[in-house]
């Protein structure tokens, strides 16, 4: 089952955190994920959420998000995204596309 990983980003140093976004992406790409969201323009439908920025990235499934999350690759770009954001993330799994009709 695919699996999404959605983050909830305020980002408090923009300078350092694009190196975050650089070192990142390198990682991700290395276990399969893949961008599906990246901090576009954001719309509240309803209730008060005023999210800053929001990344959802998808994977095959959960445990290969969380073989990212948790892998030596990431270990150093992860401290640099909890030193330049301040950062909220849960991991959700989706649904087998040919169940849903």
């Amino acid at each position: 089952m695919p699996a999404y990983v959605i983050v909830e980003i305020e980002v408090v140093d923009p300078t350092r955190y694009e190196d975050y976004k650089r070192q990142a992406h390198a990682t991700v790409q290395k276990y399969g994920g893949k961008y599906l969201v990246r901090g576009g323009n954001t719309e509240v439908l309803e209730g008060d959420w005023q999210p800053k920025r929001i990344v959802v990235l998808q994977f095959d499934s959960m445990d290969r998000a969380k073989e990212w999350l948790n892998c030596e690759e990431y270990r150093e770009p992860r401290k640099l995204r909890h030193a330049t954001a301040k950062t909220n993330m849960i991991l959700v799994e989706g649904v087998d596309p040919e169940s849903v009709r």
